[in-house]
């Protein structure tokens, strides 16, 4: 990625522009599944944009949708919008200082809410802002896309996931791989279900929620 720097989530060196590495690995798997789970158009809500890589692509990629960013991290708010300096595509807006567990997000409604690799890395109280709010902004049938890794009691976790739960809990004990059944269940206390489960490439999933 030219003029950006290596990143990860609170790092920071001066540098605005910054580039995930797993942003080029995942983004056109994460496409597929976009391309048949997001409505014709509208607003799509990106929520923990990280460096903003993620928003430019897919806007490229659809461009009958408004792209929204947001992102809690004053770094990654800075790379988004350097990102969005440099692309200057028509339907991204500027991204927006959010947090997922608080109440009150600033948007009033969404055609669909994205989240990317936000949720191991996050303390549950993340998951569970995200699905409230999704349950307050998403009409019916709208979705609710969420990707990243994750437990499943009948599927067969990859030791290099177990691993990666490990590190990230050693890293902070708010951390760790969700469980797919315990995100179902909170999902259904807010009047969401789980529509779809797609496996992905490097023992990922994306999971999809709207409100029946």
């Amino acid at each position: 990625m030219k003029g950006a720097q290596p990143w990860f989530a609170g790092e920071a060196d001066g540098a605005a522009k910054r580039h995930a590495p797993a942003t080029q690995r995942n983004r056109d798997a994460i496409a597929e599944v976009l391309r048949r789970e997001l409505p014709e158009d509208g607003l799509v809500l990106e929520i923990a944009s990280g460096s903003g890589e993620h928003a430019i692509y897919f806007a490229e990629q659809f461009p009958r949708h408004i792209w929204q960013p947001s992102d809690p991290d004053p770094v990654a708010l800075a790379s988004i919008s350097a990102w969005i300096a440099e692309a200057a595509l028509p339907n991204v807006l500027p991204p927006i200082e959010l947090d997922a567990s608080f109440p009150h997000w600033p948007v009033e409604q969404a055609e669909a809410i994205l989240c990317i690799n936000m949720i191991h890395i996050s303390p549950w109280a993340a998951t569970l802002g995200l699905l409230e709010e999704a349950t307050r902004l998403l009409d019916k049938d709208a979705p609710l896309i969420l990707y990243g890794p994750f437990l499943k009691s009948d599927i067969e976790t990859a030791p290099s996931n177990l691993a990666f739960d490990q590190q990230l809990r050693s890293r902070d004990a708010a951390f760790g791989i969700r469980s797919v059944e315990d995100i179902d269940v909170a999902a259904r206390e807010r009047d969401l279900a789980r529509m779809a489960l797609y496996p992905m490439p490097a023992n990922n999933m994306m999971l999809v929620y709207r409100r029946p």
